[in-house]
């Protein structure tokens, strides 16, 4: 392959792998040269789209659609906390063609400046239109954390009356969670109905994911936690200290919110169950 003919290949990929004629003209090169690209093998999605074998699917549905990637779809793009990868494509358009994707009309912000993506506004006030919680909240939470989205911004956005329920959505966010399975174990208390404080600093023991009625800890730990001895020597004398301290301890992994969250709730009950622990 020419050297010519690489600087386009690079180009798109540097768009995701897709892009359009008007894109690449854009960029200072020729019909010639994008002919070249056809020549070439590079896949024609449609008339004047050009993609990458190994371009993303989605930025490959939203350039076929003339739409942006939001919602879900969007959360990888942006390193927003989700699960599941959503099973259809989530774009945002203002018009009504096309089929097989999850619609999502209203587009409030400025997308981003060169891949067809929604901004990460409008990817967490879709997210909290669409999906369920805990993932809207976990979308939110970590695009206020990591993109530094204002609350209020997004609140001003929603003044219409069929609104009130992102607004409300928006109101019931705790944004002390630091990783979305912390995410999931907010939503997993209350709606079970258990109080809790979450990232307690306590004297001589630091500060804990949980903290429930005073005197049970609950820590969350993530999948890394124990990536050294070092680590694993703190993370004891931590409970040790917790259990002189006359704290109740619980540890749980991602697993156990995801996969068994009656057992953690039926733990919970139990200890809270029990005579609480002298001062």
């Amino acid at each position: 392959m020419s050297t010519d003919l690489m600087d386009p290949i690079n180009y798109l990929a540097q768009l995701g792998g897709v892009a359009r004629t008007g894109q690449l003209l854009a960029a200072g090169f020729s019909r010639t040269d994008i002919a070249r690209l056809a020549d070439a093998g590079i896949r024609q999605v449609r008339r004047g789209v050009f993609a990458l074998p190994e371009c993303r699917p989605d930025l490959e549905a939203a350039i076929r659609h003339n739409a942006r990637v939001t919602c879900a779809s969007a959360a990888g793009h942006y390193g927003l906390w989700l699960r599941d990868p959503p099973a259809q494509h989530h774009l945002a358009c203002n018009h009504g063609r096309g089929s097989g994707f999850i619609r999502h009309r209203t587009v409030r912000f400025e997308g981003h400046p060169v891949l067809p993506l929604a901004a990460v506004e409008d990817v967490v006030l879709h997210a909290l239109t669409c999906l369920a919680p805990p993932a809207s909240a976990a979308i939110a939470t970590s695009a206020m954390r990591l993109h530094g989205v204002p609350l209020e911004l997004l609140k001003a956005q929603l003044t219409a009356d069929r609104s009130g329920q992102v607004r409300k959505a928006l109101d019931q966010l705790d944004l002390r969670a630091e990783s979305i399975v912390e995410v999931d174990a907010q939503h997993l208390f209350t709606t079970n109905g258990i109080g809790y404080d979450a990232q307690v600093y306590l004297p001589g023991i630091g500060r804990v994911d949980f903290l429930i009625e005073g005197y049970l800890i609950v820590e969350v730990d993530g999948f890394a936690y124990h990536s050294s001895r070092e680590a694993l020597r703190r993370d004891l004398g931590r409970n040790n200290a917790s259990t002189l301290s006359g704290f109740a301890v619980l540890r749980y992994m991602p697993e156990h919110i995801w996969f068994e969250p009656e057992r953690v709730v039926a733990e919970i009950r139990a200890v809270l169950g029990r005579p609480r622990p002298a001062p």
